[in-house]
């Protein structure tokens, strides 16, 4: 019998392959505990499509984080915090405030966790900052920091 993996089994193969199999072993247990489905054409070619499908979308998502990055190279965003007499700020810029500053100025909406810089930003100034956008895909954005009294 043959059989589609679903999910990887440990002596057989890799999610995905297409196994031979002794029929009891095939349907009592592969098929049974939702590891496998059982290999018809109909099977075959709607794994074959979904295949194609997530290969198309994950096309489609780094072409679209490599359109962010050039955008993100070419704008800066600024961001106002109190500061005191010694030209230090009140607090941090964390990365959740530069994230909603990116999308409030400039429309770009990125997770606070592609900003993987360590260090925190406590003086006014320009900083910049990594952008880690998935897929291998770095961008660097530029941040004024300007301080209120």
């Amino acid at each position: 019998m043959k059989v589609l993996l679903i999910k990887d089994v440990k002596s057989l193969g890799k999610a995905g392959e297409v196994k031979e199999v002794k029929d009891g072993y095939g349907k009592n247990f592969l098929i049974g505990k939702g590891f496998a489905k059982h290999a018809t054409p109909e099977i075959l070619a709607q794994h074959k499509a979904d295949e194609a499908q997530k290969a198309a979308d994950l096309a489609a998502d780094i072409a679209l984080q490599k359109e962010n990055a050039t955008k993100l190279e070419k704008c800066e965003i600024i961001i106002t915090k109190k500061m005191g007499d010694n030209g230090h700020l009140f607090g941090a810029i964390t990365k959740e405030e530069v994230a909603h500053a990116l999308e409030a100025q400039h429309g770009i909406k990125i997770d606070k966790k592609h900003i993987v810089d360590k260090i925190s930003i406590k003086t006014v100034g320009e900083h910049d900052l990594d952008l880690k956008l998935g897929h291998g895909i770095h961008a660097v954005l530029h941040v004024d920091v300007q301080g209120e009294k």
